[in-house]
This record gives C-alpha cells, structure tokens and sequence, in this order.
C-alpha cells in the first residue's frame, strides 16, 4: 500500500486534517471531528440512504446529514498516519466506501425503499471492537473545555494510575480510532479515497457534554449478517439487559463537579450489567458526585415520550444495532444564579443506521409490519426507570 505523503497533496484543494472526536464514548467505529458543529464517520450505503429518505418527523431525533467527504490516509516526514478530508465533488472519481461495500447493494436500496423513506444493506468498515479498561476518568479543566495532561484508569481493585494518552478524548474513541486508522492502513490500496458521511455534531452545545449511549432494541444483529454472527450477537443479548429491556450499556461519560473529571464507562462494561446495575448506571448518569440532577429528569422524560410516539409511526422500520445517545450540560450555573433561572439543556438524538431496515429493503427481506416493537420495549422501559428515580426520595 502506498500512502499520500504530505507533499503530494494538491495544495490547491480545500482540505481537512481529521481528528478523532473528544466525546466518543460508545461505538466500533471511529468518529471524528470535521468542524467545530461536524463530525464524519465511515460511509455505509444503508446508513447515507436513511438519512437521504428521512421521514420528517423523525429528524429532530437525529443528527442532522450533512452529505458527503472524500478521505486519504496520509504519512507526514515522521512516518505518522493520519486523515485528510476532502469536500466531495461531484467530478472526482467515486470514494471506496468500505472494503465490503458494493454498488448493487446501494442501487436497489435506494430504487425498492425510497417510496417508504427505507435504507439498504451494507457491511461495516470495521467490524472489530477496542480493547480497553471496563471503567476510566478522562479530566477536564473546569469551565475551559481543556482537559488535564492524563485522566485515569481504574483497575480490578480499584485503584487508579495515570495513562500517558490524550487526555483531551475520551478513552474509547481513541481505542476505536486507532483500530480505524490500523484496519484502513491493511485494506487501502493505490491511494483510492474513502466516503465519509458528515453529520451534526449534537454535543457541539454543550460545554461538558455528559452522554450516555444505549444500544437500543432486544435484537441487534442486521439482516445482512452471518449465521455465525447472528449467533454471536443473539448470545450478547440474552446474557445482557438488551433481552430483559431492551437496553444496554454502550457508553457513558459524566461531568463530576467534586473532581473536575470525567467518569467513563465503556461498553464492556454494559454488557456485564445486571437490570438493577443498568438501574445503578442509569442513576450514575444523572449525578454529578455531589447530587442528583432532578432537574433533568422531566425535560427528559417528554423527549422520550415524544420520541416513542415517533418511533410507533414507523411501519416496517427495524432499528438493529442502532444506539440513543441521550445529552445534558455537565457545567453548573454561574455562582449566586438560582438553578432555576434557565431550563436545562437536554437532548435525545439516535444514532448509527448501518444496520437499520425496512420492508422491500432486498429481495430476501421479511416482510416487516408494524413499528419496531423491539425498540419501543427499550424506550419504554427507560421511562419506567428515569420515572420510578424521579418519584424517588
């Protein structure tokens, strides 16, 4: 394989350094930041045609799509790889989407869904997870959004040791672009470009994002997978709470006023998660190590709801693998401000189609009716517990 070197770029095209992105805290692929209100991530054909076909009144639960890159792997002087964005012309030669990818699979997505707004089939770019500690504190500098020279991981006893990383990420995305960037170098040839998909960045307004990912539905393998993945996925399920709730752990950060850092968890550590530990999970995201934020919880509780009347509107669609990304300000209101002058910032956004799909989708698919009862089962339960923790003392 041969990279670009850095001189061999045509200086005269607009170009983006690609950096992974700070708040990644669940997922298998890298996601990395574009612009200060942008993120990309890997092309998969099913995923682009969702967003290209989305019903209107599903967008304000997704990030919003915002087209196509063209991206290069690229060597400096020093022999370090990294990726270069180019904005996608509609005159340059076609991107490799993926080393899975085929055009036939894109066409007839797009030909047998596109009357009923519904995405194609594709394999993942990756297809790998990252390995990492079950738990970790990334820091931050309070009110600066520039984080300490180290966070920490903790280990099976507990304790908590300095980690010579970029601390100015969370742990997971770098694990996860490091498997990118490793699986890209192997599979690349000729300097052929890759498609990127550019999507709204939903943490970009908040200051300390704390984000909370949860793979969502009682199924989570596609329809395009294997007999042996779909055994190995189906085993993940039941012996995680995707089978009693249709929800799992996949990600979480949370500011922590009493440190000034981070609290990570990852998805290893979801899928270990008995129901009342996701219930122990779920109270965690909503502290701050000094108190509960109850104020969170009602303006949570009506997106959900009107997410899920969404959701019950979407015959045939299928959600496998897809995630919830639920988000609130981790940083306090100024001192002497009562807490109660503005409303908290909240948002609930779904994430990652690669995987959704829907009747007609191929020729092979089954007929699917109705709404997906799978994810409607998660998000119903999710409001059971926020609930249950408002009614609380």
């Amino acid at each position: 394989m041969v990279l670009l070197e850095g001189a061999e770029l045509d200086k005269t095209r607009t170009r983006v350094r690609l950096e992974p992105f700070a708040h990644q805290v669940g997922g298998h692929t890298s996601m990395m930041h574009y612009d200060e209100t942008t993120i990309c991530k890997p092309l998969f054909s099913q995923e682009q045609v969702f967003y290209e076909s989305l019903p209107a009144d599903m967008k304000p639960f997704t990030p919003q799509y915002r087209g196509l890159i063209s991206v290069y792997l690229e060597k400096d002087s020093r022999g370090h790889i990294s990726l270069v964005a180019f904005p996608q012309n509609d005159n340059e030669s076609p991107a490799q989407e993926s080393p899975v990818a085929t055009r036939r699979i894109q066409q007839r997505a797009k030909t047998s869904c596109a009357a009923e707004h519904k995405p194609a089939r594709e394999g993942p770019l990756l297809d790998r997870t990252c390995n990492d500690s079950r738990s970790s504190v990334c820091g931050t500098e309070t009110g600066k959004g520039k984080q300490d020279t180290s966070f920490h991981t903790k280990d099976s006893n507990g304790n908590e040791s300095a980690t010579p990383e970029r601390s100015s990420h969370n742990p997971w995305g770098l694990h996860c672009h490091r498997a990118q960037l490793t699986r890209m170098s192997s599979v690349s040839k000729d300097n052929t470009p890759y498609k990127f998909l550019l999507l709204e960045n939903v943490a970009s307004a908040f200051q300390l994002p704390c984000i909370l990912d949860l793979k969502m539905g009682t199924r989570q393998h596609g329809e395009d997978a294997s007999e042996e993945k779909k055994r190995r996925h189906m085993k993940k399920c039941e012996q995680s709470t995707s089978s009693s709730l249709g929800l799992r752990l996949g990600g979480m950060q949370v500011y922590q006023a009493t440190t000034g850092h981070f609290l990570c968890r990852n998805k290893y550590d979801g899928r270990t998660l008995t129901a009342e530990g996701f219930r122990q999970a779920l109270y965690q995201y909503l502290h701050d190590g000094l108190q509960l934020k109850r104020e969170l919880l009602q303006p949570v509780l009506q997106k959900l709801s009107a997410l899920r009347a969404v959701i019950e509107r979407q015959g045939s669609y299928r959600f496998y693998s897809s995630s919830l990304l639920l988000i609130y300000e981790g940083k306090n209101n100024s001192p002497g401000r009562s807490p109660f002058s503005t409303p908290p910032r909240v948002d609930v956004r779904m994430i990652d189609f690669a995987h959704t799909t829907c009747r007609g989708a191929t020729p092979n698919h089954s007929a699917y009716e109705g709404p997906d009862r799978g994810y409607i089962f998660g998000v119903e339960n999710l409001i059971n517990m926020l609930q249950e923790i408002k009614d609380g003392d």
